[in-house]
């Protein structure tokens, strides 16, 4: 069923909004084919063409005949990335993951002439066809078991159900990405059509699982460690001329232990964790490939459009605990995220995911177009790039006009330019600085120079000409360069973005070394860790008793005071929140149910609520629904449906990534009609 603003735009675009090619574009007669290809915390060094060891011959051929971007940049984020990259705007701007201030380039497309499909992960509000895609297939969460999905997946709008086996193989969410895919190609072909292809892998994003004859290969392998493999990538990188021949890589920072000081059982389980990585990261390749072979079977291949990138650094937060001696070969066994091997897949650059500086924000960024592209055969870009300029690209090159109005929308402009130049082979004209942020890590880059912020800290400055990988920070000696620049991050932040929280950050003094909590913990013990980093195992002996009948419980980094109307948060540290235990008395009767209350607070960004329907799952490996947070002084009314037929066991409420305050009012639970089933605000 079409969404009614689908259905008003169309009326809208017959009336309003005419498009006009190019004069290039004209000459060539047929718009190009795109596919845009989104890996999931890919690590800068994690495909052979930049550097790694392991297989990607297909992403390799792909850059071999068309080129690569050094200097690609991403967000730092799963879903602000796929903000950045669907709509030309930065993730604040576009009105994060509700997309209310922006239009999409499925949308933009598609008002061209295009069939749009989209296959993989969404994790915005709404679905893809509620935003211009004809077709989709995926998941709409964040993450999910590569193995067993969870009952976000939809198909073209409508619910569905993952099976234990697709098209005779085992269901594995990368493979069935390019099944459906191939599917929605040849419905394009049907209708004599250019197409807008956009997958969206979750790989290799946590939970870690590897199909066996991926796994199988790889087994054996990493044994040398992480201060070997990031050596090694970063040689290569310099042959290949990815890197300067001059570049110095950073050092190994005092969080990562020495891989030959590991004690036995921990080296044996980072081992495995790399094995796994590789082979989630090669069967994208492999994905990949079949899915140019069938583009060059159709004799599509040349005039097709493929860019290939990362939605950020690989992932450092390691949150589940060590499993020992086991392959995670299904979908009942997996393994969570390294830092260690994060450091290694982002080599030459320092931090991570989540990060403003050049480990979180730098993605392989590979163009392939044999019609289009005027530049050498394998040739390396090191103009800087941004997904904010995919929409901007790819409305150009489709002779495509990206509309200043929209049904039910306020449209902000897009930041980001087309690289259309870059294609041609000439000199790229951006007039604005790269605006960077997500959470309370910010940066911004200018030219060669960048400021830089950890976790909201003391302002970092890097010339980048010569110092990419962020050694000598420069901010005393160039004082005057450093506050012209924070001055217009913050100009940026308010006129741009349009958050005054942001335009006047509270920043904090340098930590040294820097840390965080989630990150790999080593031992030096024979014996391993029976939690995740940041957990804690208290002896059942001294616990306090918990009220398991719907009591909300302060999470960690919370602290959480009560009144007779209002739960008054104050957060300090990361990955904050609330949660709520039924399991000793599920919610009844079964949903579904819809979630309101009214938030007051001063952080910008996306919340989530996770829930579980089943005794044994423990949060958050529940459901995830997420929704934008506006922040500033006025209340905000948060109202969420939980579509389940179940009953409810857990719940959890997060409406802030770190240091702050939230107050909530009126936060209840309600069935189908509305009957009021829980109301926290009223004290007993």
């Amino acid at each position: 069923m079409k969404s009614i603003s689908n259905i008003l735009w169309h009326l809208f675009i017959a009336g309003t909004v005419t498009f006009s090619l190019s004069t290039s574009q004209a000459d060539q007669q047929t718009p190009p084919n795109v596919v845009v290809i989104m890996a999931d915390d890919l690590g800068y060094s994690d495909i052979g063409c930049y550097g790694s060891e392991i297989d990607t011959p297909n992403l390799n051929h792909l850059a071999a005949n068309g080129l690569r971007f050094s200097q690609f940049y991403n967000t730092a984020k799963c879903h602000s990335s796929r903000v950045s990259l669907l709509t030309g705007q930065y993730c604040i701007a576009a009105g994060d993951v509700s997309l209310s201030h922006a239009v999409t380039s499925a949308e933009v497309l598609r008002n061209a002439g295009y069939f749009t499909a989209m296959t993989g992960k969404w994790h915005l509000n709404g679905e893809p066809t509620d935003f211009g895609f004809d077709r989709y297939f995926g998941h709409l969460s964040g993450a999910c078991n590569f193995f067993k999905g969870d009952n976000s997946f939809r198909l073209n709008g409508e619910k569905w159900d993952v099976p234990t086996m697709l098209n005779d193989k085992t269901f594995y969410t990368t493979v069935a990405n390019v099944d459906f895919a191939l599917d929605f190609l040849n419905e394009a072909r049907k209708m004599d059509k250019p197409f807008y292809l956009y997958v969206a892998f979750n790989a290799p994003h946590a939970p870690l699982h590897a199909l066996p004859e991926d796994y199988a290969k790889y087994k054996g392998r990493y044994t040398e460690g992480w201060d070997e493999i990031r050596d090694a990538r970063i040689k290569k990188q310099i042959q290949m001329g990815v890197l300067p021949k001059n570049q110095k890589p950073s050092p190994r920072p005092p969080h990562i232990r020495d891989w030959n000081d590991l004690v036995p059982w921990q080296r044996d389980y980072e081992t495995n964790r790399m094995v796994t990585l590789a082979a989630m990261i090669d069967r994208i390749d492999q994905e990949i490939g079949r899915l140019v072979n069938n583009l060059r079977a159709n004799d599509e291949l040349d005039n097709t459009l493929i860019l290939f990138v990362s939605d950020n650094g690989a992932c450092p937060y390691d949150r589940r605990a060590p499993l020992l001696d086991v392959e995670p070969t299904n979908g009942d066994i997996a393994l969570g995220d390294s830092t260690p091997w994060a450091w290694a897949r982002n080599a030459p650059f320092r931090f991570y995911k989540q990060n403003q500086f050049e480990g979180g924000i730098s993605s392989p960024g590979i163009v392939h177009w044999p019609d289009g592209l005027k530049t050498k055969p394998g040739a390396i870009v090191d103009t800087p790039a941004h997904l904010i300029d995919v929409l901007p690209t790819l409305a150009d090159l489709a002779g495509a006009s990206i509309p200043g109005e929209y049904p039910l929308r306020e449209l902000r402009p897009v930041s980001g330019v087309s690289l259309r130049p870059v294609f041609e082979g000439k000199e790229l004209n951006r007039t604005e600085p790269i605006h960077l942020q997500f959470s309370s890590d910010y940066g911004l880059r200018d030219g060669d120079w960048k400021i830089v912020s950890f976790k909201g800290q003391e302002w970092e400055l890097y010339n980048m000409a010569n110092d990419r990988t962020e050694i000598n920070n420069l901010a005393a000696s160039e004082p005057k360069r450093l506050a012209a620049m924070v001055s217009k991050w913050k100009k940026m932040s308010l006129e741009v973005l349009h958050s005054p929280k942001l335009a006047n950050p509270k920043m904090l003094p340098a930590q040294t070394p820097k840390s965080n909590h989630q990150w790999t913990l080593f031992s030096n013990s024979n014996e391993p860790f029976l939690t995740a980093p940041g957990k804690t195992v208290t002896p059942k002996s001294t616990r306090k008793p918990r009220d398991r009948n719907s009591s909300i419980r302060a999470r960690k980094n919370t602290q959480l005071k009560r009144t007779a109307e209002t739960l008054q948060l104050t957060f300090i540290g990361e990955d904050p929140g609330i949660a709520i235990d039924f399991r000793a008395a599920p919610i009844s009767p079964a949903g579904p149910y819809r979630l309101v209350f009214d938030l007051r607070t001063t952080w910008t960004g996306q919340g989530d609520i996770f829930f579980t329907t089943n005794k044994k799952a423990v949060l958050p490996k529940g459901e995830n629904i997420t929704f934008p947070i506006v922040g500033g002084n006025q209340s905000q009314q948060v109202r969420l449906d939980i579509n389940t037929t179940e009953h409810l066991h857990q719940l959890r409420i997060d409406v802030a990534d770190g240091p702050g305050d939230a107050t909530l009012t009126n936060l209840r639970l309600l069935d189908a009609s509305g009957k009021v089933l829980k109301d926290w605000n009223q004290r007993k």
